[in-house]
């Protein structure tokens, strides 16, 4: 059963305010009532009438004041008010609709007319909430999208665009619940980038930056790795979380070599302009704790353990040109490359020597 229409009667005459609560209270309206311009804003307020009967000539404050104070409110301008008078309908007219009202009856009134107009404008009001209420879901609605597409961006700063549709979509689990996955970290930076930069225009270091990036970020996207960081010349990317693959160590491989490549074709522009800088990568995989690291407002998602250092030591250990992995690491892609060993490294952080292996390129 719906809830009646509740009618706020507004009128100093008691008698008025009897004839109009009688016949629509006949017709099943809840009607409330106020015997005064500042009694029917308080009755507003507290009663939430869905249209107010306002006589005009009040004392205190008539019904017009009342009604350019409901205009004036947010939450009651749009408010159905039907201005109640014995004076000239004419004149009256002009000033209740620039008050603010909706409709004007006029003393004595006609019940057939009351009971019409007030019918038409519930109807009005029955239109405009359910037009307001569609537009609050579709406010809704957007404001989820573009916090989607937000959520979205910042998950692209560390995902390729694949993975980071997918970690919204629910097809993998939040990255940012601590847990512990095997992994292979790739690190990679530029040998001879802090002599460049010590020498170069600002300018120029970060219009090489700008495109060493891109070149290399097209190619994390391609072989689906998690971006990790950027730091100046460096870049950590990994494989295996937040969406597991079996063949991590391999894609990371592929990459690494591509990377290689392309890092190739960038030090034949570099060198034309006199910068003397070439790619050096390393690569390796074992277990670490990945999850939500930082502070309260600035929070990364990144991976923690022995591996993420032996990679970046590589790094730090590989040549221009080189590709630098350890023995664990190359068992599980032996198949897929040709290597050729090095000298043991003894590498910072680490008290045994490592024994270290240049990926030479892929088998045919």
């Amino acid at each position: 059963m719906s809830t009646p229409a509740r009618l706020l009667i507004v009128d100093d005459t008691p008698v008025n305010v009897k004839l109009l609560a009688d016949v629509l209270g006949a017709k099943g309206y809840a009607i409330v009532t106020a015997a005064s311009g500042k009694e029917a804003l308080e009755k507003v307020e507290s009663e939430r009438p869905d249209l107010i009967l306002l006589d005009v000539m009040m004392p205190g404050m008539t019904g017009y004041e009342v009604c350019r104070k409901l205009r004036e409110a947010e939450a009651t301008a749009m408010l159905p008010v039907v201005m109640v008078t014995a004076l000239d309908p004419a004149q009256e007219r002009v000033k209740g609709i620039e008050a603010g009202a909706d409709d004007f009856l006029a003393k004595p009134i006609n019940q057939p007319e009351l009971l019409a107009r007030v019918r038409s404008l519930l109807r009005v009001k029955a239109l405009h909430d359910q037009l307001a209420e569609l537009n609050r879901t579709l406010e809704a609605r957007v404001a989820a999208q573009v916090t989607q597409l937000d959520s979205l961006g910042r998950l692209k700063r560390f995902f390729s665009p694949q993975l980071a549709e997918a970690i919204l979509s629910g097809g993998a689990e939040d990255p940012l619940k601590s847990h512990r996955r095997e992994i292979t970290v790739v690190f990679l930076d530029l040998r001879g980038f802090t002599a460049f930069s010590d020498s170069a225009e600002p300018e120029e270091v970060m219009e090489l930056l700008r495109t060493y990036h891109a070149a290399m970020g097209k190619l994390v996207f391609k072989y689906e790795g998690t971006l990790e960081r950027f730091a100046g010349d460096g870049i950590m990317i990994f494989f295996n979380d937040p969406i597991p693959c079996e063949d991590h160590t391999e894609r990371a491989i592929r990459m690494a070599v591509e990377m290689r490549s392309r890092g190739k074709e960038l030090r034949s522009g570099w060198i034309k302009k006199g910068y003397d800088l070439d790619l050096g990568i390393g690569l390796a995989a074992s277990y670490a704790t990945l999850g939500n690291i930082g502070f309260e407002g600035r929070v990364d998602y990144g991976a923690v353990g022995n591996v993420t250092n032996l990679a970046a030591r590589l790094c730090d250990e590989a040549k221009g040109g080189q590709i630098l992995t350890n023995q664990r690491t190359l068992s599980k892609v032996e198949d897929l490359v040709e290597f050729e060993a090095c000298e043991e490294l003894h590498l910072k952080g680490f008290s045994r020597a490592v024994a270290a292996f240049n990926i030479v390129k892929l088998k045919s």
